[in-house]
């Protein structure tokens, strides 16, 4: 019998000066029963990132032709791919060929740093690609906060992310090691 996702709700509120979007999404987030509750945090995170009437969550780790996060516009058209982790060269040719913006938003620690030094080169070609990296300390921060039902406010400004989340405050600071 295979294992169902969990489900989350969240009521995620955005306070984005550098972008001047400000808005309350609520939303419904399904994790999968291989998904820790850091990658799911680190989806939220994205999704602040990126926010939009039109960014949804997709089957994400159930379906390998989908990223984590996509917008589309009212064509189908991908205008926003956005993956999490350390992706082989092949599915990164795919994100930046089917979205008009590829996001990769890379965690781990030291595998990551590898990651990156293997790939950073090959990337490079890659005009619509935008890598972004968080750091091990916060992005295990977020997963320690995790509620099956939460509130969450989120302030976005000069590139920081400030998290609060019931009783918990956390900074996120996202490294961008690739921008087009």
């Amino acid at each position: 019998m295979a294992l169902k996702s969990t489900i989350f709700k969240a009521e995620l509120s955005i306070t984005d000066m550098d972008r001047d979007y400000y808005a309350t999404h609520q939303l419904t987030i399904a994790q999968h029963p291989s998904e820790t509750d850091e990658r799911m945090m680190i989806r939220l995170v994205a999704f602040a990132l990126y926010a939009s009437d039109s960014l949804q969550f997709t089957k994400g780790l159930s379906a390998e032709d989908e990223p984590d996060l996509w917008q589309k516009n009212l064509r189908d058209e991908v205008e926003l791919w956005i993956d999490l982790g350390q992706p082989d060269e092949k599915r990164l040719r795919k994100a930046a060929s089917r979205g008009q913006q590829a996001v990769i938003v890379s965690y781990g620690g030291g595998t990551a740093d590898v990651w990156w030094k293997k790939m950073q080169d090959k990337l490079s070609r890659f005009d619509n690609l935008t890598v972004i990296n968080l750091l091990p300390a916060e992005t295990e921060a977020l997963a320690q906060a995790v509620e099956r039902t939460m509130q969450i406010q989120c302030t976005i400004q000069q590139g920081q992310l400030w998290f609060s989340i019931g009783e918990h405050s956390i900074e996120v600071n996202p490294v961008y090691w690739l921008k087009p």
